[in-house]
């Protein structure tokens, strides 16, 4: 059973809190997009009426493709769920996201959500942190946020596409992919990295209300 099997399996147990009125946000990456086209399905079933705000254009066509009516982040007054998935989770919750780009508009939603649900296949789960931080700089900002980051212990590499250019973010913005090795305080980290002159955003997020950690034998459990 795959993964995508396993979110499939689970996705009943998670779109029960999708309530009649809701505005719902939606992530970005593999299981986002997963629940996108589960959500469709669970709506039209439960004859629901919501309003969703995707976070790409990626998740919005899916949205589209299936119905889901979209509105955009400045047209509400407030998000009730948002679903998304992470890059990486420690063992306090922390998370990194930023995969795909969408950090800047993923913290956003979160940060004015009432419920956050991360789903993330169980290699996503580690002691601590270890993976490249994305973080969001203007452009005019390149090398000036990359000589502060590398005084913060950090090694920055510019994202880029398989061409060679330079990956832009839908904000119109660069990705600085960071190596800080193993972090011991995430939250210390965002904070000085957030204050560089030039950065816009930074893929370390906070705790979530729920997180569904999947496995590959189709079995799931619930955190937090």
């Amino acid at each position: 059973m795959t993964v995508d099997d396993a979110i499939k399996a689970l996705s009943p147990e998670a779109l029960k809190m999708v309530k009649n009125n809701f505005t719902v946000g939606l992530g970005s990456g593999r299981a986002a997009t997963a629940i996108v086209r589960l959500l469709s399905s669970h709506v039209k079933k439960g004859k629901l009426a919501i309003k969703a705000i995707p976070t790409s254009l990626q998740i919005k066509m899916e949205a589209e493709k299936g119905g889901i009516p979209i509105v955009e982040a400045d047209q509400i007054d407030r998000i009730d769920l948002v679903f998304d998935g992470a890059d990486q989770i420690d063992s306090d919750g922390y998370m990194i996201k930023g995969g795909g780009g969408a950090l800047l508009r993923e913290k956003i939603l979160i940060n004015i959500a009432k419920k956050v649900v991360i789903i993330a296949d169980e290699s996503k789960f580690v002691k601590k942190l270890s993976r490249t931080i994305p973080v969001e700089v203007h452009p005019f900002a390149r090398n000036s946020a990359a000589i502060q980051i590398k005084k913060f212990g950090g090694k920055p590499h510019i994202r880029l596409l398989e061409r060679g250019y330079p990956f832009i973010t839908e904000n119109g913005n660069i990705i600085l992919d960071c190596d800080f090795g193993s972090i011991k305080n995430p939250k210390e980290l965002a904070r000085k990295i957030i204050d560089i002159p030039g950065v816009i955003e930074v893929g370390i997020f906070s705790k979530p209300s729920v997180i569904y950690k999947v496995k590959e034998n189709g079995k799931f459990e619930i955190l937090r």
